[in-house]
């Protein structure tokens, strides 16, 4: 696909091994919005080129026809890639919307494992960010209890880091969520760097837990 001049211009600067998402979100400041470019970028269908291009989008044009095409292009990336994109596309557009966020809220059911790992994140970064005062916190735990075993691996780490968040902030469900670990086994055995925290539930709670006491 031929490039415009100005993503020519700009596909050249990032498309090399030491761009850092600093430096894409520098440029992606001095660009600010422009879906055309986006589109454009988005096309060449470069890990690199693709983050940017969330970065510029503008939200105004997205909705769940739009969502779905990015959705397909994504799941050509190899896997760390694909949920990074997802992540970041969720991060960087789908939550600065009430219309976007309400299509993430509907995505449990969504046959794309991409939109329900989102819809699953999503739900665990309410509760990150402190907003712990949610009315549907018992029917996630009876879907996490329920399906998390049998979700793909990309969905499954977002339940679970759901049920995490949830047990970290809220003492009420803290019990189950640990259980919840202790049943499935689910990351018991992982391998994890010096000084980060494992998403076995009943390490990651207590781990988190006293984070909070400090």
């Amino acid at each position: 696909m031929k490039l415009s001049s100005k993503a020519q211009y700009i596909y050249n600067q990032i498309e090399n091994e030491a761009t850092k998402l600093g430096d894409l979100r520098k440029i992606a400041k001095e660009i600010n919005k422009d879906q055309t470019l986006a589109i454009e970028l988005w096309k060449t269908e470069k890990f690199l080129s693709r983050q940017l291009a969330i970065l510029i989008m503008d939200n105004k044009h997205l909705n769940q026809e739009l969502i779905d095409q990015l959705d397909n292009d994504i799941q050509q990336h190899e896997f760390d890639e694909r949920n990074h994109l997802m992540d970041w596309l969720m991060a960087n557009q789908l939550t600065k919307s009430k219309k976007l966020i309400s299509l993430m809220e509907s995505w449990n059911n969504s046959p794309s494992k991409l939109q329900r790992r989102v819809f699953w994140y999503y739900q665990a970064r309410l509760r990150w960010m402190g907003n712990t005062n949610q009315s549907n916190t018992e029917e996630l735990l009876d879907l996490i209890e329920k399906n998390l075993m049998i979700e793909e691996p990309e969905v499954q780490w977002a339940m679970n880091y759901t049920a995490g968040q949830i047990g970290k902030w809220q003492e009420k469900y803290r019990n189950r969520c640990i259980l919840i670990g202790e049943e499935t086994g689910l990351y018991k055995d992982e391998k994890v760097a010096k000084n980060c925290v494992p998403s076995y539930l009943p390490k990651f709670i207590p781990i988190e837990v006293a984070k909070l006491k400090k």
